[in-house]
């Protein structure tokens, strides 16, 4: 990113995200720290080391339904990123990511989540499921719905993969209980709905990418078809002055100064 920096964030950048709900930096991290990163991740799922989130546990569909089914024990997110190894650490608080979020955010005094999303999103071939359209707010619980997740790239992410699929400006929009089924995801079957969803776009990403998104932001994934296992690592921040609410998921482990 030589000669870039004061591009960054201008005042059109901060106008497309306040408007769209997510902005792509690319080439933001190097080759090395996606590498080193991709192999401690891969390291980690043969022999999987826990904490994980299955596809078998969400039962999203197309994925494995029950332990005896084949990819039953397919990862679907390897959880508590943060504190897995300095690599994560370092993908988490990189230059680069802090630049960002301090601007968008108009604050330095931001909190890492250790409880959202703070994870390495795991998309294997064959057993992968579709996660339906939804707000990640929908099981977040803070004073505000002011949040902000970077998505790192660590190798091409595109449709054949199951790159993520956005709907631009809809973290604006005002929705009723009635829009989302009774697990909170965005009801297709809804003609207002229908129309809004025709609006999506497919997010594509190279390594060292990075797309920043709003926590009311609609989006979802597909399957992946291809024959390599998509690696996304996702780091969730908020104000310091924007605390998790008592006693629920959100405040479960304490959030980390960036």
């Amino acid at each position: 990113m030589r000669n870039k920096k004061k591009e960054w964030l201008s005042s059109v950048s901060r106008a497309n995200f306040e408007r769209e709900g997510f902005l792509i930096f690319r080439n933001c991290l190097g080759v090395e720290i996606c590498e080193e990163a991709r192999t401690f991740v891969l390291d980690s799922l043969k022999p999987l080391i826990g904490p994980a989130e299955l596809e078998v546990d969400v039962g999203y569909p197309g994925g494995p339904v029950g332990d005896i089914d084949a990819g039953s024990e397919t990862p679907r997110r390897l959880l508590h990123a943060y504190g897995r190894a300095p690599i994560m650490r370092q993908m988490a608080f990189h230059e680069n990511v802090r630049r960002v979020i301090y601007e968008l955010m108009e604050d330095k005094s931001v909190m890492l989540s250790q409880c959202h999303h703070n994870c390495v999103m795991t998309k294997f071939p064959k057993y992968s499921s579709i996660t339906g359209w939804h707000q990640d707010i929908r099981y977040w619980h803070f004073d505000l719905p002011e949040l902000i997740s970077v998505w790192i790239a660590l190798d091409r992410e595109d449709e054949s993969n199951g790159a993520l699929k956005l709907i631009p400006g809809s973290h604006k929009m005002d929705f009723g209980r009635g829009d989302f089924d009774k697990d909170w995801f965005f009801r297709e079957d809804n003609e207002k709905n229908k129309l809004l969803l025709e609006k999506k776009v497919s997010v594509e990403l190279n390594r060292g990418d990075l797309l920043f998104f709003h926590c009311r932001l609609l989006h979802s994934a597909n399957q992946n078809l291809s024959n390599k296992v998509k690696l996304s690592p996702v780091f969730t921040y908020h104000r310091s002055s924007n605390q998790p609410i008592d006693g629920t998921r959100s405040a479960r482990f304490p959030s980390i100064a960036v």
